[in-house]
């Protein structure tokens, strides 16, 4: 006497082919279309295509096409919409459900050759993102050119949630913050600290100043507290 199955179970599995168990977590955490994440962000703003035009850079037509899956992103789109939206690229892939926990590595790793990757320059230095095309660090690395040499000209601290690890690659530096007087920093030195607490890095010596940065925050909460230069 064969068994009988039940009917939702069996339309699951007619549905995904014969001999393909049904993953229950699948539909819920399945990645958002990057246009349709994109049409959700901007209504969720009130904003109109050419508002965020503007603020990306990208014409209003290859936006619309984006949203409505004519088009796909290609990587420098990414980084112009993350960058002009205030947001982290991995938003724009997000299911809107916290990703399972893997059991096994991901394997994932990424290579930035010296000189490459996006970079923001500010008022205070040029910032430079290596693995940029990683989504969902848990670890966001910056490498910092320092410009500023007189607190006078630094202006706002900056503030971030998370925690901070910094390097001096080049030159001396330095790091200022409101809780504790200013130390210089030599090549080689490391500094750890609270990314809530006001600080700065300040070039402290002839030629270029160099510090590699590794952040606990999001992309986009550090992205929040610069002022770039258009």
């Amino acid at each position: 006497m064969t068994a009988r199955r039940r009917p939702t179970e069996g339309r699951a599995q007619q549905a995904r082919g014969p001999g393909l168990p049904v993953d229950r977590g699948e539909m819920r955490n399945a990645p958002e279309e990057p246009g349709h994440v994109l049409r959700r962000l901007r209504l969720e703003r009130n904003l109109t295509l050419a508002q965020v035009s503007e603020r990306t850079g990208l014409p209003v037509s290859t936006l619309s096409k984006v949203e409505t899956g004519k088009m796909s992103l290609s990587y420098p789109k990414l980084i112009s919409i993350s960058s002009g939206l205030g947001i982290d690229i991995a938003t724009l892939f997000s299911s809107g459900q916290a990703p399972d926990v893997q059991a096994v590595p991901s394997g994932r790793r990424s290579i930035t050759r010296a000189g490459d990757g996006p970079a923001i320059r500010t008022a205070t230095c040029l910032y430079t993102y290596p693995a940029a095309e990683l989504l969902r660090k848990s670890l966001n690395p910056m490498v910092l050119d320092l410009k500023v040499r007189r607190i006078e000209d630094f202006g706002e601290w900056m503030r971030h949630p998370g925690e901070e690890f910094a390097i001096v690659l080049e030159g001396s530096v330095d790091f200022h913050c409101d809780l504790y007087a200013p130390v210089r920093l030599e090549v080689g030195d490391t500094i750890y600290f609270d990314g809530m607490m006001g600080h700065g890095y300040l070039a402290a010596s002839d030629g270029p100043c160099r510090v590699l940065c590794v952040c606990s925050a999001r992309d986009e909460e550090l992205k929040s507290s610069l002022n770039p230069i258009s």
